[in-house]
């Protein structure tokens, strides 16, 4: 592994049922969240992604490039377009920094209509799960 080492990138379609799950398993009961009707009242098409869902997807990309017994450390994100039912969300990653077992990546996840997130995610690893 080195600075520069970009992670395969990983495409989510983004269901409604995703949306509402996470939502559901966050304790975000918004309604932007799992009714549409609601969300178009406030100006929206549809449904969109919860930031916590985003935020467990992201952490989820980098560990499991890193393997079992990577740790995250920190997770810092920023919502762009929301991710709605029907578009697919690629998340890629580049490894931006190093010091001795830890790893920082620079994180983009996109969708159709731009980066629906981007941020940095801080993760130790150990001797045996660097690649």
């Amino acid at each position: 592994m080195a600075v520069g080492d970009e992670l395969p990138p990983l495409r989510i379609p983004v269901t409604r049922t995703l949306i509402v799950a996470g939502a559901i398993a966050s304790r975000d009961y918004q309604d932007v969240h799992h009714d549409p009707e609601a969300a178009r009242a406030k100006g929206s098409p549809d449904i969109f992604m919860n930031i916590l869902t985003t935020n467990g997807l992201v952490g989820r990309y980098v560990t499991d490039h890193f393997g079992p017994l990577a740790r995250l450390r920190g997770v810092a994100i920023r919502l762009g377009a929301p991710n709605r039912p029907g578009d697919t969300m690629t998340l890629t990653g580049t490894v931006v920094a190093l010091d001795g077992d830890t790893a920082k990546v620079r994180v983009v996840g996109a969708n159709t209509i731009g980066h629906h997130v981007t941020g940095t995610v801080t993760v130790t690893l150990s001797e045996g799960e660097r690649r």
